[in-house]
């Protein structure tokens, strides 16, 4: 007997072996009729499949969330299709399933040009209508080769090549043509359906190796129907007004150059909102009991050695070796730093927590195609903090990290956060025994929030267990920010200790905590949440005064000084230029609040105050408008 268990924990017995097919006609026709694929004991698997006894099986139809991955991974398949129908010199490379979409690499000679992909995409369309049945074949790896050979496929016998010898060699066809594959895939093209786009063409070197040639990649989008890639298409749109890259150099924050890759300039706008988001975060950590230090940028290898970071981050380090021959590095975090300081002096156990905290200028070598303005850059600030501790306190301290992690993204307008707890990666430090008390003191701590989380299996940092924290931005996407992790294995890696109750010497615990984690990336973050149109209390210019005529130069320098009295970020235009022509431009760079000034404001002692997003305009006198503004440009913080 064949006994399986269903996903509601039903079970079904049958006196001979199913497929996945089979045992959904079982249960119902209809369901037979919708059901793509299975899952084998949580494993992806052709509907097709024979089921081994014993197992647990999940139907998959096509509004179930793995869906999108059989959807996107068939038309990858398709995508190599048409091309070779429409182009038939192209060789097929590699067509991986990513986030959003799918891609494929190809060699040809001749380039792809932008107007090929709606060729591309209507050679498609076709395929998927004639609904050809995907068909696995199993073969020998001597026939792969052969069979490869045949269709003159390089890339596609150095990929049967590199297949384990225990592994079997699976070729997917789908009506005449065919594919290496580990699939699963759906039943049918036509399972795809219509809601997929090709989005561009880039280059990619084979194997992701500049050594190796050149091929041309073709990306893609798909989803399970049509509302869902519009819904992403006008995502799309709306992410590039966002853009953080555009935006910055129109609202004159920043630049970069080739003379430092990877490397901020910062303008004066863009150091001001900088330092403001320092400022807030110092009160909010002085609130919280941390204490601010600072440690050295470049220290000897063989502190990064004995932290366990030489191993780990060697090759993204940069270093500097000087005439006695000493290797010196860049630091890439700061938590080695923070440990020098705690074992400077003896620590009693009535001291701890200790909790340090720093903005540490921090550099991790990128490849040059992976900087990306704020977001991925090679020098950056860190707002690390560090809290060295009693295994007794871990719990209660991890709890106060969460809700002050929680309460900084709410005063930035993220109230929409996903956490996810990593557990221990492969390659690490430490043994099981330590992995395990720290793997269970942090779930303990965030359980106790009644804080939901994702699990995130092999994630963890070479030293501990972290949580995650997601932010969703205004449109919609996903950005992983803070991290809080329990570290067993640093402090005494490092050779730091604490004077316990008993008179002996302990080695303490240490959490680190990141919130914003890297600020040049939170600050693009923030740019492009806000499409740049930043709260008042951060924004870098809080109030522009814009003059109709030079009759209104003398007030406007008054009203100037004035708001700068009162602690009011503001400049003054007194150019000679037409007032429209003014608010268009002070607009076009996100000034949040403008005072027009011409003669009859001069008369009545007023402002006329336009902000951004609202046409309408209204006028108020010059004390009221700027007591107004000082109430609104509090930071969150200091609100009573």
């Amino acid at each position: 007997m064949y006994k399986y268990t269903l996903l509601d924990g039903s079970q079904r017995e049958f006196e001979n072996q199913l497929s996945g097919l089979e045992l959904a006609k079982s249960i119902s026709e209809s369901l037979s009729k919708k059901i793509i694929a299975i899952k084998i004991n949580n494993e992806l698997a052709d509907l097709n499949d024979l089921l081994p006894n014993n197992c647990k099986i999940e139907l998959i139809t096509k509004d179930h969330v793995d869906a999108l991955q059989l959807i996107r991974h068939d038309c990858a398949h398709v995508l190599a299709e048409a091309v070779q129908n429409i182009f038939p010199d192209t060789q097929v490379t590699i067509g991986p399933v990513i986030e959003n979409g799918f891609y494929y690499d190809f060699f040809r000679e001749e380039s792809f040009k932008p107007e090929d992909l709606s060729k591309i995409e209507k050679k498609m369309h076709e395929i998927i209508s004639r609904n050809e049945r995907f068909v696995k074949k199993e073969v020998s790896r001597d026939d792969a080769i052969k069979i490869f050979k045949e269709r003159q496929e390089e890339y596609k016998i150095e990929l049967v090549k590199d297949i384990p010898e225990n592994d079997s060699i699976k070729i997917y066809s789908q009506g005449a043509w065919f594919d290496l594959c580990r699939g699963p895939h759906m039943v049918s093209t036509g399972q795809i359906g219509k809601a997929f786009k090709l989005m561009k063409i880039a280059g990619a070197y084979w194997r992701g190796d500049s050594n190796n040639v050149m091929l041309q990649r073709i990306y893609g989008t798909a989803w399970s129907n049509v509302e869902e890639l519009n819904s992403y298409i006008n995502m799309l749109e709306e992410a590039e007004k966002r853009d953080h890259r555009k935006l910055g150099r129109e609202m004159d924050l920043y630049h970069f150059q080739e003379e430092a890759p990877g490397s901020v300039f910062w303008h004066k706008k863009g150091w001001k909102l900088f330092t403001e988001l320092i400022d807030y975060m110092k009160r909010k950590g002085f609130k919280a009991g941390y204490l601010e230090v600072n440690t050295p940028d470049m220290l000897d290898r063989s502190l990064w050695e004995k932290s366990g970071h030489w191993e780990k981050f060697g090759d993204n380090m940069f270093t500097s070796t000087t005439p006695d021959d000493k290797i010196f590095a860049l630091k890439p975090m700061n938590c080695p730093g923070h440990v020098q300081i705690f074992k400077n002096g003896l620590k009693s156990y009535r001291e701890l927590p200790i909790k340090y905290a720093e903005f540490g200028k921090v550099h991790r070598y990128e490849p040059s195609g992976a900087l990306h303005g704020l977001m991925r850059v090679r020098h950056f600030t860190q707002d690390d903090g560090h809290i060295f501790l009693t295994e007794e306190q871990i719990k209660d301290e991890c709890i106060k990290v969460h809700e002050l992690i929680l309460s900084i993204y709410k005063d930035f307008g993220f109230d929409n956060i996903v956490v996810k707890f990593s557990d221990r990666p492969e390659k690490r430090v430490g043994d099981d025994t330590i992995w395990d008390k720290a793997e269970k003191a942090l779930i303990e701590a965030v359980e106790s929030t009644n804080q939901q989380y994702e699990l995130n299996p092999g994630e963890g940092a070479f030293y501990g267990p972290k949580l995650e924290y997601v932010l969703r931005d205004a449109i919609g996407r996903d950005w992983q920010c803070g991290t809080l992790q329990v570290d067993f294995n640093l402090p005494g890696r490092l050779g730091s200790f604490y004077i316990g109750s008993d008179g002996e010497k302990h080695v303490p615990v240490m959490l680190h905590r990141a919130i914003f984690g890297s600020l040049e990336r939170f600050t693009g973050i923030l740019i492009e949440h806000y499409a740049g149109k930043l709260p008042l209390w951060i924004s870098p210019v809080q109030v522009s005064i814009l003059t109709i005529s030079s009759h209104s130069n003398e007030y406007a320098q008054m009203i100037h000084d004035y708001c700068l009295t009162n602690n009011i970020r503001v400049e003054l235009d007194i150019r000679n230029e037409k007032i429209s022509y003014k608010i268009r431009e002070h607009i076009s760079v996100k000034i949040p609040i403008l005072f027009i000034i011409g003669q009859k404001e001069v008369d009545d002692k007023t402002v006329t105050i336009r902000e951004i997003g609202d046409n309408e305009q209204k006028t108020l006198a010059l004390e009221e408008a700027v007591k107004q503004i000082k109430q609104r440009i509090i930071p969150p913080d200091l609100i009573d």
